[in-house]
């Protein structure tokens, strides 16, 4: 149970994310290269499920993504093709298409923020972790039309 429930879940959370889920990233990257004239990363491929443990409505998944970023300064454009298996990213492909999928925030710790969340009705999706970090992906679409997603850079 988070130490302060009367504080509001995203208070001191900083909006660092857009992210775009779409079925070829390579052609959304062009595109948005060229009307930015920014370079992006190059593309990164997810972990395996052995080294990222995710987890998609609570049940072990092998999905994979291909990432690609942008880098506007404070805040990022993630370009996300997923990559097999069941995840939020080919649930949010069938449903709606290329669209954008979720804004993130970067918090201290995305178990708290997840769990004050859930508090607030809106329950945890998908999570995992990378090199570095953790995220989780929370269901907001009904609260607010988008996906949250948590980053957590202190914690792997």
């Amino acid at each position: 149970m988070p130490a302060h429930p009367s504080v509001p879940p995203l208070q001191g959370a900083g909006l660092c994310q857009i992210g775009l889920v779409v079925r070829n990233a390579d052609l959304t990257t062009g595109k948005l290269a060229r009307l930015t004239g920014i370079t992006p990363s190059a593309p990164i491929i997810t972990d395996d499920y052995e080294k990222a443990r995710t987890q998609f409505r609570g049940n072990p998944t092998r999905a994979k993504a291909k990432l690609i970023f942008f880098d506007f300064g404070q805040v990022s454009i993630e370009i996300i093709e997923p990559i097999g298996g069941p995840s939020t990213w080919s649930e949010f492909l069938e449903a709606h298409g290329d669209g954008v999928h979720h804004i993130a925030f970067s918090v201290k710790s995305t178990k708290e923020t997840a769990e004050s969340l859930a508090e607030s009705g809106i329950p945890l999706i998908q999570s995992g972790v990378f090199e570095g970090g953790s995220y989780k992906y929370e269901d907001s679409e009904k609260e607010l039309s988008v996906i949250l997603e948590l980053l957590d850079k202190t914690s792997g």
